[in-house]
């Protein structure tokens, strides 16, 4: 919705623009006295200058206090850090236990191969995953909103005992 309250009033503000540079051209090979014209013309400039001055303040108050990074900063004062690394066949995961309802940033990394980091729901569809590789820490943020018991499962295949690379966090009301 703001993007489109956006393109509205920059279309309106590029067409008022149009406007005024075709009326400068239009009027610019008039002849006459050159002190009147300058300053009828200055002060239309002026008051043109001024109301969109005073239409774009409200419009820039307005949007600025809807981008997501105030919201996600202020969100993040209450995030939990969860450090989470893949080994061949299991996960090591600093916390298990986690509130609902919090911002929850996994840090997630590998000790050896490459292996996908997949959190499923107690009903068994995935949630949210990204990749856990050797030397870089991807960062994974996911607010949960029904307590319950999710998997965490590997998407990558990484060996013969891919299969059991599972473990559990335990998500609960405070």
């Amino acid at each position: 919705m703001y993007q489109q309250v956006a393109w509205i009033v920059s279309i309106v503000l590029i067409a008022l623009l149009a406007i005024a540079f075709f009326y400068v051209v239009k009027h610019s090979g008039r002849e006459g006295n050159g002190a009147a014209v300058a300053a009828a013309t200055g002060r239309w400039r002026g008051r043109l200058l001024w109301g969109v001055t005073l239409l774009s303040i409200p419009v820039v108050a307005y949007t600025l206090t809807e981008l997501p990074y105030a919201r996600s900063a202020i969100a993040n004062l209450g995030t939990v850090e969860v450090q989470a690394k893949g080994y061949q066949w299991y996960w090591e995961i600093s916390q298990t236990k986690l509130p609902v309802g919090k911002p929850i940033e996994f840090q997630v990394t590998s000790a050896d191969v490459n292996h996908g980091f997949a959190i499923y729901g107690p009903d068994m569809k995935i949630v949210t995953q990204t990749q856990a590789m050797p030397g870089v820490v991807n960062v994974l943020r996911h607010t949960f909103e029904q307590p319950g018991t999710y998997k965490i499962l590997c998407l990558e295949y990484c060996g013969v005992a891919h299969h059991s690379m599972m473990t559990e966090l335990h998500v609960v009301a405070q």
